[in-house]
């Protein structure tokens, strides 16, 4: 049996040309993300795409990244949590998050904020079944989601003030 072939390629990630060297075709775009790119905001959990907690914008939709193979991915925009800020500070969303005490043990949170910051570019005064319909992919453990519901509730409200909740 011979060696698998590497690959080299180029995918777009927040705004950015990033280079992929040593690639293999069975990587998916969690695997990649997190471990060639060291973007590890995005969260690496059921591997099944269950969970959201590897969710990302591919050009423009809400994708779990443990489900597309990062090859696969090549000239699609793709955004993790890390390009929902460039500038390295919190968003309103994020904000919100803490201020509600949505954020506890915080390994859903990346996946949840990627979701609403989804959410809140196609409705930016979601209903409160339209937030449990938008979050209802991302598994949470510890906050039993009214604490989410109430930092959405909160981002609509400062995205509405006129306050950055995405890029």
């Amino acid at each position: 049996m011979s060696a698998p072939e590497l690959l080299s390629y180029r995918l777009w990630v927040n705004g950015h040309a990033r280079e992929v060297e040593g690639g293999r075709l069975e990587e998916s775009l969690l695997y990649v993300l997190r471990e060639r790119l060291g973007l590890t905001g995005t969260k690496n959990a059921c591997e099944e795409g269950e969970c959201g907690s590897c969710s990302v914008l591919v050009d423009g939709r809400l994708e779990c990244s443990c489900t597309i193979l990062a090859a696969s991915a090549v000239g699609r925009d793709i955004v993790t949590l890390e390009g929902l800020s460039p500038g390295g500070g919190a968003t309103a969303l994020q904000l919100a998050f803490v201020e509600a005490g949505a954020v506890q043990c915080g390994f859903c949170t990346p996946g949840l904020v990627v979701a609403v910051t989804d959410l809140l570019a196609r409705v930016p005064e979601p209903t409160d079944d339209e937030i449990r319909e938008a979050i209802s992919g991302n598994l949470c453990r510890c906050t039993g989601y009214g604490r989410i519901v109430e930092a959405v509730r909160r981002a609509a409200r400062a995205q509405a003030a006129g306050m950055r909740t995405a890029p």
